[in-house]
């Protein structure tokens, strides 16, 4: 790792979007850290990287363990001393492995409460935990900053606007409720960061053709790497950007 190297860490970057994400910070030459629930994946997916010439490693990091999280941000303190880019991409659909046309449990009315609490505990909890942990080392960067990954279905506007498409999708309890949550999650750490300098903002890589949108019944062609696109722009983006905002590639989504 050169010394003035950026670090940053992905979480749920052994695969789909995450993967993409890490891959394109790599790409311009950031040290990349692939935070995975298994350490087998995670080691997998940076060795690839390096294949490429990437600084690529990984960390083994369970958003919903709480040992894990901290043993993650001890373990980035003890080898880098900072971090300078936290993207929040770990996330589950809640979805499992229902075929389509099936509610999962996610359909209101006949909703199970343990999917939506499964949901909201990765989606929601686990970015709370994982940036709370990371904010001492975010704040020894001279340029930090987070990204949060959520979900056009989370925009309010989008999924009552009877003329956009969303507004025609199933009714949903959990995926779409969650990332509401973190949209507003995203206000508050951008509020609350301020006098830190630290920018922190929400992006909506659209529905993307991965493991997590398989199950969804709809034929889905944009890439992960077309996905991965605006947290990569963000993640590197000079200081004076946004903050507190809500992105996709076409600029500011409607809450």
């Amino acid at each position: 790792m050169a010394e003035d190297a950026t670090i940053a860490l992905v979480t749920g970057a052994n695969k789909g979007i995450g993967r993409a994400i890490a891959g394109q910070l790599a790409g311009r030459g950031l040290t990349v850290l692939i935070g995975a629930r298994d350490p087998g994946r995670g080691e997998a997916a940076a060795a690839e990287l390096r294949v490429d010439g990437a600084d690529a490693h990984p960390v083994r990091l369970d958003v919903t363990d709480r040992s894990s999280v901290q043993a993650a941000a001890a373990e980035i303190g003890r080898r880098y001393g900072r971090l300078d880019v936290l993207v929040n991409n770990a996330g589950i659909s809640g979805s499992g492995d229902r075929g389509p046309g099936e509610d999962g449990g996610q359909s209101p009315g006949r909703v199970n409460l343990d999917v939506v609490r499964t949901v909201f505990e990765t989606n929601v909890f686990g970015v709370i935990a994982v940036t709370d942990a990371m904010l001492p080392l975010l704040r020894r960067s001279l340029a930090a900053r987070i990204v949060n990954v959520s979900s056009g279905t989370g925009s309010l506007h989008w999924m009552t606007d009877p003329d956009f498409y969303m507004s025609k999708l199933p009714a949903v309890a959990a995926y779409p409720v969650s990332k509401t949550a973190l949209n507003m999650l995203t206000v508050q750490y951008a509020k609350a960061l301020a006098p830190d300098g630290i920018p922190v903002n929400a992006v909506a890589p659209g529905a993307v053709a991965t493991d997590f949108s398989k199950n969804l019944g709809m034929v889905i062609t944009r890439t992960p790497d077309e996905g991965a696109r605006i947290a990569v722009q963000l993640a590197t983006a000079a200081p004076g950007g946004p903050t507190g905002g809500f992105f996709n590639d076409d600029g500011a989504v409607p809450w």
